[in-house]
């Protein structure tokens, strides 16, 4: 986990780096606890009523901070967060209700702090949850509660709640303007609508020749799109709600927009690469952008931004670019067959990951922001948690959550909070950040035409090809 709350300074920034330390609870080495069931100090099951007793803060107790996160994060499998807030919160109001109100008072008092800590964790951690109007009404009735007994805690339930406010409405305008930049980069000009015209296109040449620059520029977009994926989205990409339970509502409305808002980041980068090598006349300039973009990606590489690489990569290898061999003869390819090898999907792209990991070591042991940064191939990544999370919301024969499941899910999960919450080091260029993200790029139809018209048809099914994109396409600009 890292540290997101003010509580953090208490805790290890990742409660995942030891696996010896994992999820310890002191507990004998083999026991069941009510419907909480232990195996080597470790929560291995319960039942869910169990589970989310064990989140609630008493005077003398408080959860472990990754068994906080984990439940947070996983809870969402088996019924919606609103849910889960109002039991929690009826569960904090009556373990200390006892018909005297002086001894409520005072046990308000006690215990206030730790549920202040708890709803800190879940609002900071889980901000998302509480666009829900319900979620919101849960905190304020809290909040008067905890203001029975404890004024100081009250205060910081009001400075928590206006965090979280200015969280959701970074977000909203976060929403809105990648609502305004994709509308921006679906208007098409006629410019791009040919090859013949393209002189009345700037290309990214013509915008900066520098593929350092061009790099930190792409890991600003990344980072900044990182920043606002939410760590429940990666298991309501996939969630099915839990079989015991009747209400479908929640999964069904999915949730997913800033995880999906990336994936088509990465699409767009790799469509924009594609666009800029197939787009120029002359074979030359072709030339000149595929080396200019091998050289962007393999910055990308030494700054540990694995994403903008690999959409760069798969751009270079649409059938469109490849095709290109009188393009691709007058460059030197000996950087890009190394970056391919780095990305190699064999083994379970074990090149990748094994850089990915001196990626994250270096971030660990940093001296500066810079080498802080590792950017995931995300898709690979969505995968990775796609596999953990299948069977998760299963439940054991004895009808217990299956926990063990949970740690693993919630130790990948913790690991991408990490990455995402660093602060990129270099300066913003608002002319190419403008370019990359509005610029507009060609179709796929447009890029098969483009790649024909520099190189001609190789073989007649080519030559049908073109021409029935030709016809496709003169036929959409007349409608």
């Amino acid at each position: 986990m890292p540290p997101t709350t003010p509580y953090a300074g208490k805790f290890s920034p990742s409660p995942y780096n030891n696996n010896n330390n994992l999820h310890k609870y002191h507990q004998p080495m083999e026991a069941s606890y009510g419907d909480m069931c232990y195996h080597d100090n470790s929560l291995v099951s319960g039942s869910l009523e169990a589970l989310i007793q064990h989140l609630v803060p008493t005077v003398d107790y408080y959860p472990d901070r990754s068994y906080v996160f984990t439940f947070l994060l996983s809870s969402r499998l088996f019924l919606h967060p609103y849910e889960l807030m109002s039991r929690v919160c009826h569960l904090c109001v009556e373990q200390h209700r006892s018909g005297d109100l002086l001894l409520d008072k005072i046990r308000i008092r006690d215990v206030a702090p730790k549920i202040v800590q708890l709803l800190t964790e879940w609002t900071e951690t889980f901000p998302y949850d509480f666009r829900d109007e319900r979620m919101m009404r849960c905190l304020k009735e809290m909040s008067h509660h905890l203001a029975r007994g404890d004024e100081y805690s009250w205060r910081a339930m009001q400075q928590m709640t206006q965090r979280l406010i200015r969280r959701l409405a970074a977000l909203g305008q976060y929403e809105e303007a990648i609502a305004t930049l994709n509308a921006s980069a679906a208007e098409r000009p006629t410019a791009l609508k040919t090859k013949q015209q393209n002189g009345q296109r700037s290309d990214v040449l013509s915008i900066s020749d520098d593929a350092f620059i061009l790099a930190q520029q792409l890991t600003h977009i990344e980072l900044d799109r990182l920043s606002f994926i939410g760590p429940e989205e990666f298991i309501q990409a996939f969630g099915v709600k839990d079989p015991l339970d009747n209400h479908k509502s929640f999964f069904r409305k999915r949730k997913t927009t800033n995880l999906e808002a990336y994936v088509a980041w990465f699409n767009r980068l790799s469509y924009l690469v594609a666009t800029e090598i197939c787009m120029p006349v002359k074979k030359k300039h072709r030339a000149r952008a595929l080396e200019f973009f091998i050289d962007v990606a393999r910055e990308c590489f030494n700054i540990g931004n694995f994403n903008s690489l690999m959409a760069i990569i798969t751009g270079m290898n649409m059938s469109p670019v490849s095709r290109l061999k009188k393009t691709w003869s007058k460059v030197n390819t000996d950087k890009f067959d190394i970056l391919e090898h780095q990305m190699d999907p064999s083994s379970n792209f074990s090149n990748y990951r094994t850089a990915l990991r001196g990626a994250t070591q270096r971030s660990i042991t940093a001296h500066s922001n810079q080498e802080k940064i590792v950017i995931p191939f995300f898709s690979l990544l969505i995968k990775d948690i796609y596999f953990l999370n299948e069977g998760c919301a299963s439940r054991l024969s004895n009808g217990h959550v299956n926990f063990e499941k949970l740690w693993d899910l919630a130790k990948q999960v913790s690991e991408f909070l990490v990455w995402r919450q660093v602060t990129c080091p270099f300066e913003r260029d608002r002319k190419i950040l403008q370019y990359l993200v509005t610029t507009p790029v060609f179709t796929e139809d447009e890029l098969h035409l483009a790649s024909y018209e520099s190189e001609g048809p190789e073989n007649h099914m080519e030559k049908d090809s073109r021409r029935s994109l030709r016809s496709s396409l003169l036929h959409r600009e007349h409608r």
